[in-house]
């Protein structure tokens, strides 16, 4: 298995659990308030190491996040390559709903703070063989993604949360692009799930695309490729899907890093996120690897 270098966010998020969201205009009371490790690179880095991958996180915290390394290094991510700053740590505020839905708001906070001097040291270490796994939380995207290409990493980009300076970044050096329906369509301008992987396929045909749709399961096409594998749900019950799209892609770099094919990343990937949507929180949430593998879940299919 490569070496995992994992350069992303580090938050604490505040759950509150309400009846429904909130509206404009209006105030409401939650049920609950919980405080969670989250971010979602610290949630990918979590599952990625609880998926069995050799994975470093690279990130900055607050004063007030020094916890959140801990629980990092606890998970079995090395932590090494992350730095604390006088700013305050990223948070989020989030609120689920009675149906296990959310809706977040981010505040960067030191995530912003990841200076070019920085980013070359964390990829100091890593060349040709490892994988990077990235998200849109962090400054100074573009040059980490040249800098890794340049250095022969192999690109993986969850692109979430989705902003139009997206379309801007140098995605034609990515190696893997992960998105939901919402992000793809805001890439690809397509809204049906089969469209946006054509429509993705023809502007980034290096790149291998994942596509999770919710209930119609995840997709996967290879580069350059039109046939599209694709695996369904399990029936579970949804208590918080909070990290269920980094649960999913944690395990499926995971899997590709150790060398299996596509449809089996898809498949462990898409069982380790149905057990995360059934569990309160972000990384508390993720499984691990032999949680997984012994599951014994009812499969809905696609």
């Amino acid at each position: 298995m490569g070496n995992i270098l994992d350069i992303g966010s580090i938050n604490i998020d505040y759950v509150y659990e309400v009846e429904h969201f909130v509206r404009p205009g209006e105030t409401i009371s939650s049920r609950s308030m919980s405080v969670f490790p989250g971010g979602k690179g610290l949630n990918q880095s979590v599952a990625l190491a609880r998926a069995g991958g050799r994975v470093w996180h690279a990130g900055r915290v607050g004063r007030d996040g020094l916890g959140m390394i801990k629980i990092m290094k606890d998970a079995g991510v090395n932590v090494e390559l992350v730095d604390s700053s006088g700013s305050a740590t990223g948070h989020a505020i989030i609120q689920v709903n009675a149906s296990g839905e959310n809706c977040i708001i981010i505040h960067p906070g030191a995530n912003f703070e990841l200076e070019r001097d920085f980013i070359d040291n964390a990829l100091r270490s890593f060349g040709e063989g490892d994988f990077l796994i990235l998200q849109n939380e962090v400054s100074n995207m573009p040059y980490i993604i040249n800098a890794a290409s340049r250095k022969g990493l192999s690109i993986a980009f969850n692109l979430a949360p989705f902003g139009p300076e997206i379309k801007e970044y140098p995605l034609g050096l990515a190696d893997i692009l992960l998105v939901n329906e919402i992000e793809g369509g805001g890439v690809s301008g397509r809204h049906n799930t089969e469209e946006i992987l054509d429509e993705m396929t023809k502007l980034f045909p290096s790149a291998a695309v994942v596509l999770t749709a919710g209930r119609d399961g995840a997709m996967y096409r290879g580069p350059g490729e039109t046939r599209t594998l694709s695996h369904g749900i399990y029936d579970v019950p949804v208590v918080d899907t909070t990290a269920a799209g980094d649960t999913f892609t944690g395990f499926f770099i995971s899997s590709v890093a150790d060398g299996k094919p596509p449809a089996e990343a898809l498949r462990i990937a898409s069982i380790a996120s149905s057990i995360a949507v059934s569990r309160k929180g972000a990384s508390s949430s993720v499984p691990t690897l032999a949680e997984t593998l012994k599951a014994n879940l009812k499969y809905l299919g696609a």
